[in-house]
């Protein structure tokens, strides 16, 4: 059913066009279940429908949505790679950006977009900028990835201590699930903040200069974001997946002592919020 919009045209899309941008909105955020009217109507009411209106019509490549795109939101997105980086590596981060905005066309004939991932729950602005600095973070990272590995025998097995443990088999993926609806749960912000600092080692000055923060209150967000995870993912290992204390308990302990492809030990381990124990990466 189309939204209460009336009639009216926004930002040259047709009726139906919004209807069909609305629903996919809807959709993504209820993946799993149909909402309730109510529901859905608190949903539609918080979305960004006129900047979600703008990016659906450039995705169908309409000229004028384009023209209002290039006039009005390309400077934020040039605006906010200077803030990242004044010496241009940003800046062709953006023209890049920009290019899969604009989109090319597969083997069908069809216009894929970068658009169609903005599902108008914030701001284009915002939601530009926030890609925008999670490409710069991807960068980064892949720049450090060439620094050399440490010598390791390869014959010795990559993890020796892990062995059939059934009480690992067990807790291990459902804490592992539980954190990362957990993660999926935070602002795009924190989401930023964790990822840069846990999986792209920055500095607490390199992630600042990309959320334009002070590093003393990137640390503090981090602290507070790790002691939210840890409160969250216990509430749902005990409501969702009926752990008992000592099972929730038994599952930090393996999963400290073998992080396996998730580095939970940094995340999760409460003397990180300790100062003497956090490594040095303020400078």
């Amino acid at each position: 059913m189309a939204p209460a919009f009336g009639r009216r045209k926004i930002q040259g899309l047709t009726a139906e066009e919004l209807a069909n941008a609305i629903g996919a909105s809807v959709r993504h955020a209820f993946p799993h279940a149909e909402p309730s009217k109510r529901e859905r109507d608190r949903y539609v009411a918080s979305l960004h429908v006129e900047d979600l209106a703008l990016a659906t019509a450039c995705a169908l490549g309409r000229e004028a949505a384009w023209d209002r795109f290039v006039l009005e939101l390309r400077p934020v997105l040039y605006r906010a790679a200077d803030a990242l980086d004044a010496s241009g590596t940003a800046r062709e981060l953006a023209d890049a950006l920009y290019a899969d905005l604009y989109g090319i066309d597969d083997a069908r004939g069809e216009r894929r977009s970068l658009f169609r991932y903005f599902h108008g729950r914030s701001s284009l602005a915002t939601w530009l900028r926030a890609v925008l600095a999670q490409r710069y973070v991807d960068a980064l990272r892949a720049r450090k990835r060439v620094e050399p590995l440490e010598d390791r025998d390869p014959a010795a097995p990559e993890h020796p201590e892990r062995t059939s443990d059934p009480d690992r088999e067990l807790l291990a993926p459902v804490l592992e699930g539980a954190l990362r609806t957990a993660i999926d749960g935070l602002t795009s912000k924190d989401r930023l903040r964790l990822r840069s600092y846990y999986g792209a080692q920055l500095t607490l000055a390199e992630i600042g200069r990309i959320t334009g923060e002070h590093e003393a209150t990137v640390s503090r967000h981090l602290s507070r974001t790790r002691r939210h995870l840890r409160t969250a993912v216990e509430q749902r290992l005990r409501e969702h997946n009926h752990l008992t204390e000592a099972q929730i308990a038994r599952a930090f302990e393996l999963v400290l002592e073998d992080p396996g492809g998730l580095n939970l030990q940094e995340v999760f381990d409460p003397a990180m919020d300790r100062k003497k124990s956090q490594p040095d990466r303020s400078r």
